[in-house]
Parts: C-alpha cells; sequence; structure tokens
C-alpha cells in the first residue's frame, strides 16, 4: 500500500474542522459548479495547452463537469470521485471509479496507464496528498503533465488545516510543496490564471511532470 510522507509536514497539517466519514459528506450529489464561467474558462484554456488531442486522462478527484475543451477528442477519460451520481452524469467520462482518496490513496490503475491527470479545486481536501502524487506518478506515463488548479473557493470544513493557514500564494507553495515529497516529479510551475477583470473568482494553477528517466526509451 502507498504510504504518505508526512514527516515533511507539522503536526495536524492535514487536520479537518469535519472528520466525520467523507462518504457522508458527498453522499447527495451537488449538481453545481464551484468556481465562476470565467475561472472554468481558464480551467478548459490550461487543458487545451497541456492535454493534446486523443490523449488518455484521469480526471481525479471528479464530479459531474470536467471543463476539458468540448473541440478536443479524448477518446477515454477515467474520472475518480466520491459521488456515483455525479460520476455517472459527467458526458466525458469514458468510465469512472467511486473512491474516498483520504482512506484508500492506492489507484486501482497499472502503472504508465495514464497521459495526462487534472485535479480541479479539491487538492484542498486530500489528508494524503503526498500519498495520491505518488500514485499519480505511478500511474501516468513518463513527462506527463499533472494539471491542479483552485481558486480561493472552498467546503470550510473538509479543508485540510494547512490550507486555512495560508494564503493563495501560500496554497501555491503548498502544494508545490506536495509534488517534492511525493518525488518522480519535475518542471514544477506555479501559475496565476486569474481571469481578469478580479471580479472573477481567482485561479491559481501548480502544474508538473511524472519523471520517470529509467521508462524513458532513447530517441
Amino acid at each position: 500500500m502507498t504510504q504518505d510522507n508526512s514527516s515533511s509536514f507539522p503536526p495536524g497539517t492535514f487536520r479537518r474542522q469535519d472528520e466525520t466519514p467523507d462518504s457522508e459528506f458527498y453522499h447527495h450529489p451537488r449538481f453545481v459548479t464551484h468556481i465562476d464561467d470565467a475561472a472554468i474558462a481558464a480551467v478548459t484554456q490550461l487543458y487545451r495547452e497541456y492535454f493534446p488531442a486523443n490523449s488518455t486522462l484521469l480526471d481525479l478527484m471528479s464530479s459531474w463537469v470536467s471543463h476539458l475543451p468540448a473541440e478536443v477528442p479524448y477518446p477515454r477519460v477515467v474520472g475518480v470521485g466520491m459521488n456515483e451520481k455525479e460520476l455517472r452524469a459527467n458526458p466525458r467520462l469514458a468510465e469512472y471509479v467511486v473512491q474516498d482518496l483520504n482512506q484508500q490513496p492506492t489507484l486501482p490503475f497499472p502503472d504508465n496507464t495514464f497521459d495526462g491527470a487534472a485535479i480541479c479545486v479539491s487538492i484542498d481536501y486530500l489528508t494524503q496528498p503526498v500519498a495520491v502524487l505518488r500514485e499519480l506518478a505511478r500511474v501516468l506515463r513518463p513527462n506527463a503533465p499533472l494539471v491542479v488548479t483552485f481558486s480561493n473557493r472552498c467546503f470550510p470544513s473538509k479543508a485540510v488545516a494547512a490550507w486555512h493557514a495560508l494564503d493563495d500564494r501560500g496554497h501555491l507553495a503548498l502544494v508545490q510543496q506536495y509534488l517534492q515529497a511525493a518525488g518522480h516529479w519535475h518542471a514544477i510551475k506555479l501559475l496565476d490564471r486569474s481571469p481578469a477583470p478580479r471580479r472573477s473568482d481567482p485561479l491559481f494553477v501548480v502544474i508538473g511532470q511524472v519523471d520517470k528517466p529509467e521508462l524513458v526509451q532513447p530517441e
């Protein structure tokens, strides 16, 4: 089983106000979007830039929408999320898995399955982020991108303590620290893709690429 490298973080980093099982919190579907239209458009543009057509993609912590560009074909998009009704309603998913990553961070996929992965406005809820990101590196192919997006909204009772303690720049640095602690990630970028005007929801981005030099075939 994948183990989280929590020794890099102070005690209490991943505590939450509500420690009841997440399966109870996410039992009822929420057919809403958690950022506004301008921020969603910025997410979609990022996916255009980082996920080429015909990629096999993993939408981690998925819901009823994936924000992928409608005009780009992705023949296999796999969602992992908490609510089956939401996942079943997502038109971009070829298949899905209902899984609580805070209880079981090990992903049910073979090594080197996906060409890219996304975590959209959900990274703040992970209590074992290092373990999850290490698993993501395993199931992604060498140099595959991970696009992590977040804003200034959350379910406060389910976000980890570290998220509450930090501002937007601190959140970027925290997600970067997660990737570094997980290992197998390189070319990490921290971006502000907030739409103009600033009346829209802000959008912040951390992008990493899988570092598996032993698996890269020489040209």
